[in-house]
């Protein structure tokens, strides 16, 4: 097991693993190997895994510990034993199994807010922004901030932009967005700081649904341009 990983307490019933405190493609795999590992060993303990760009969060059933272990030290110590050995396995999820998601996305004016604030200051063209933004997969990092909002990372350089210093009070569902060198999908209509430079007509979250949420950590977007009637009539 790395030096770097540690594990420190969250709460009464919580446990917390961090790879290191770094937005890194690297540790994120690693942050989501894990997770899988944790799932398909589908302890009964484990009541939460909450993934995270480097960490991971693990809640757990204080009685369902206790009653199978009577003779730990603690619930802490017995639940984090476990999961070091976990980590000290290294287990590999298969290129096969990464979700690769591509996702439409309508550059026009009336939904890209921010499109030709980005081109001036950045000096390039609308349609260099957008061969940039479509030219590549983007990583699923960790959903946050939002029921189903994906951090997806990175954008090139020659995109990256700064969150808005003053967010705008309402940004539509849909709205595609960035701030600093990632990339996110607001999930439902709300207040937001991301730089907007267009909208795509999926659904990315619905309450009603089995699986609610339409994108997850771990996930490969990658996203193409679509007309204004082709976003209508999605």
């Amino acid at each position: 097991m790395n030096a770097e990983v540690s594990f420190s307490v969250i709460g009464d019933n919580g446990i917390l693993i961090d790879f290191g405190n770094t937005i890194d493609d690297a540790l994120n795999r690693r942050v989501f190997d894990l997770f899988k590992q944790i799932k398909q060993k589908k302890n009964s303990f484990i009541i939460d895994v909450i993934p995270a760009y480097s960490s991971i969060a693990i809640f757990y059933d204080l009685k369902n510990v206790r009653s199978k272990n009577a003779d730990a030290v603690s619930c802490f110590e017995n639940v984090k034993l476990q999961l070091q050995e976990l980590v000290k396995e290294e287990m590999s999820i298969t290129v096969s199994s990464i979700r690769k998601i591509k996702i439409p996305v309508c550059y026009a004016e009336k939904f890209a807010l921010d499109i030709k604030e980005i081109s001036v200051k950045k000096s390039i063209s609308i349609d260099e922004i957008i061969n940039i933004h479509t030219s590549k997969f983007y990583r699923v990092y960790m959903i946050g901030f939002l029921p189903g909002f994906p951090y997806m990372g990175e954008v090139d350089d020659k995109i990256a932009m700064p969150r808005k210093s003053l967010p705008r009070i309402t940004v539509p569902a849909g709205s595609v967005g960035i701030a600093g060198k990632q990339t996110g999908i607001y999930p439902i209509t709300s207040p937001g700081g991301w730089q907007i430079i267009g909208r795509t007509p999926f659904n990315l979250f619905d309450k009603e649904k089995d699986q609610p949420v339409l994108l997850y950590p771990g996930d490969e977007i990658e996203f193409y341009s679509i007309t204004e009637n082709e976003f209508t009539n999605y």
